[in-house]
């Protein structure tokens, strides 16, 4: 798999000056110079292969929108490097432009005013995209997005379902390699949201185009993504897969037992009763104490029972955690 995205100890600083209130106050900032810097990002560095879909995860504030910028040429890194298919993106805004697709959950590239299909047609010369595929991706297009519903409505009639659709069909259009999304399914409904994360997975699946997805939306991650980044604080906290992070994270897990008939005494070695209903029985244990296999053993020996089945640690709590407690679980030291 070759290698999308290159950021290597990329930093960026803003300056924040200061201003007085009131009348007098007003004045003096025409004159006043004073400033702190804010680190947004600092020192951040990952890779991206081709055709991975990765969650680019943190809390608000924490620099997520920052880098997506850098990584597509709207902002210029004030330290470090970023390439994306080996394209420099703030020197070189053009070319990466025609090789990424980019959708702000916030905001639309769509022309307002103007219905769904002329503003495709508008990027069609745009991108310079040849009849042939831009015909075949709105046909594509429209049997997975159901576009034709709204093809002929102005922009600013759609629902926020609707818009979210057109802009990500559009994002689209010219076969890009990269496509960069900033909460894709933010405010929409549980089938809006199911629709979305199917068509990602498919253009992921058919095309081979690489994903990087920023979301407060821990369902998205769960249904889509095998990779996480966690940035908080500016910095990287972790970098790896996401079942990856369930084990260093998870401490205790779940056992839940449907017995077969009520026991006057159900206590199991090394497993603590959080839960009792009629004959369904809740468990809290540690694998460091005892493994799963040798815990549903012991179970097994001593009682007969209809049902078993054990639950990882919720993700949101796993990445609460390492937000709460500063952990810096897997700094990246392939980088100076």
């Amino acid at each position: 798999m070759d290698t999308v995205i290159d950021v290597r100890a990329l930093s960026k600083t803003f300056k924040v000056y200061h201003h007085r209130k009131g009348f007098l106050g007003s004045f003096a900032n025409l004159f006043s110079r004073k400033h702190r810097l804010v680190q947004a990002v600092a020192q951040v560095s990952f890779t991206v292969k081709r055709g991975e879909i990765v969650g680019y995860l943190g809390p608000n504030g924490a620099g997520k929108s920052t880098t997506l910028k850098m990584l597509t040429g709207i902002l210029v890194p004030s330290s470090g490097s970023v390439t994306v298919n080996g394209y420099i993106p703030h020197r070189q805004r053009k070319e990466n432009a025609k090789r990424i697709g980019v959708v702000f959950g916030q905001r639309s590239h769509l022309w307002f005013d103007l219905p769904v299909q002329e503003s495709f047609e508008l990027l069609q010369r745009i991108y310079r995209i040849p009849q042939a595929q831009y015909h075949h991706n709105v046909e594509m297009f429209d049997e997975l997005l159901s576009l034709g519903d709204f093809f002929q409505t102005p922009v600013r009639q759609l629902s926020l379902g609707q818009r979210m659709r057109a802009d990500l069909a559009a994002a689209l259009l010219h076969n890009p390699d990269v496509l960069f999304l900033d909460e894709p399914t933010v405010g929409l409904d549980v089938v809006a949201k199911a629709r979305i994360r199917q068509f990602i997975q498919q253009i992921n699946a058919e095309r081979q185009v690489t994903v990087v997805l920023t979301t407060h939306d821990l369902d998205d991650v769960e249904k889509l993504c095998k990779r996480v980044i966690l940035i908080d604080d500016a910095r990287l906290r972790f970098d790896g897969e996401l079942a990856t992070l369930r084990r260093l994270l998870s401490t205790e897990r779940l056992l839940i037992v449907d017995y077969a008939e009520v026991y006057s005494d159900i206590s199991i070695p090394n497993a603590h009763m959080t839960y009792q209903e009629g004959t369904r029985v809740q468990y809290r244990f540690s694998p460091e104490e005892i493994s799963t296999a040798a815990l549903i053993k012991a179970i097994l020996q001593k009682f007969k029972i209809v049902d078993i089945s054990v639950q990882e640690p919720d993700i949101e709590e796993l990445i609460k955690a390492v937000y709460e407690d500063n952990l810096l679980l897997n700094p990246p030291a392939n980088f100076p």
